[in-house]
């Protein structure tokens, strides 16, 4: 191999959009190797030294990642050292803040002339916009997936490229030839143990609710994993809901209604035109923490896109099942609503401008190689 990049993912998602730009390099370039941390996907792509480490570094929220303090240090001083030995062409870091926005900072300090690349830029617009004039003194180079980031960094003199948003990319090669149920609800319980069993008990109630009012309709939900399926299956056990694993983007195409954990899965929702609502818990101290932090009105990338409510969010307290339940009959009982929704969806998605965004992200990663290339805007 000719140039090596040192490559982080610490999330699930992180790992599944690493593996999309690995690839997308090494068809551009075959003699570009991968070599770092991340997960399942990026492992076949990446040579030796690799930690797949996703399944220990997934944590969520605030108390998690302090429960697991020890863990996150010793790794942290760890990649250091081995990045010092390895001696990268570069660091590509992918989402998961919280541990590369540190790393990228100690990189720079010991290894100042180390090209740093950040791939899903952090969403620091709604927590700490006064942090990315420090990124651009770290990052050599942002490359956005939302429109709007990419004059935020430009301000501070950092070199970034809106590249475009590959879930989008990815949902229209998941799409199949189905028609949506109109008396079927979908259930999105979010892909971590954590989350499902914070939110998948008030959607079981909001069933009972609204099987109650209107016997007719039928429930299914989706399950990242055959384990979490049937963790999923002991909380219904007295609800016919229809659980099954790894049906999620097809349960999106035939559903009528979806009821959908805040994150990744809203916007794959939403790239299918599902008609849905957000729900979110999450611990005490982690949303206590959030709600003061997040300068933001809403918590869906889809109403933060639109600038208004498109998707109706039900947050913390206010996601009780009575709550919910409306939420999803008002949908079920009116068609005109659901079409009015699902277009609304499909125009906000459109701006996110999917096709080809990771040959477009690798090809910002190959161009930041180029020797002599001076990256910062400033």
């Amino acid at each position: 191999m000719k140039r090596r990049i040192w490559i982080v993912a610490g999330e699930t998602s992180g790992d599944a959009r690493a593996a999309e730009l690995m690839r997308a390099v090494q068809l551009l370039d075959p003699d570009v190797g991968f070599i770092g941390a991340g997960g399942p996907k990026m492992r076949p792509l990446a040579a030796e030294p690799f930690d797949n480490w996703i399944a220990e570094a997934g944590v969520l929220g605030l108390w998690d990642v302090l429960k697991h303090y020890g863990y996150f240090r010793a790794k942290f001083h760890a990649m250091l050292a081995d990045i010092a030995r390895e001696k990268p062409d570069a660091v590509l870091l992918v989402d998961y803040p919280v541990f590369n926005l540190r790393l990228a900072k100690a990189l720079r300090r010991s290894q100042p002339g180390l090209r740093i690349f950040y791939y899903v830029s952090p969403q620091v617009w709604a927590w700490n916009r006064g942090r990315i004039p420090k990124m651009a003194q770290w990052l050599d180079l942002m490359l956005c997936i939302f429109p709007f980031e990419k004059p935020l960094y430009e301000r501070s003199g950092l070199r970034t490229e809106f590249v475009g948003h590959p879930i989008v990319e990815q949902m229209s090669r998941d799409r199949v030839p189905v028609e949506r149920d109109p008396l079927l609800l979908g259930f999105f319980p979010g892909s971590r143990e954590r989350e499902v069993r914070r939110i998948f008990p008030a959607m079981v109630s909001a069933a009972e609710r609204i099987a109650a009012s209107r016997a007719d309709i039928r429930f299914e939900a989706s399950a990242a994993s055959e384990v979490q399926a049937n963790q999923m299956r002991e909380m219904a056990m007295n609800v016919p809901i229809d659980i099954r694993a790894g049906t999620a983007h097809e349960l999106m195409q035939r559903a009528a209604v979806g009821i959908v954990c805040s994150g990744t899965a809203t916007l794959e929702a939403a790239c299918f035109g599902l008609p849905y609502a957000l729900v979110y818990k999450t611990a005490w101290l982690t949303f206590e923490v959030g709600r003061r932090l997040v300068k933001v009105e809403h918590l869906g990338i889809i109403n933060i896109l639109a600038g208004r409510t498109v998707v109706r969010e039900f947050i913390q307290n206010v996601a009780t099942p009575a709550a919910i339940a409306d939420e999803a009959l008002r949908l079920l009982n009116d068609p005109a609503a659901r079409a009015r929704l699902s277009a609304d969806l499909i125009e906000v998605v459109s701006m996110l401008h999917g096709d080809g965004a990771s040959a477009r992200a690798a090809r910002a990663v190959l161009d930041g190689l180029v020797p002599g290339d001076k990256l910062t805007n400033s």
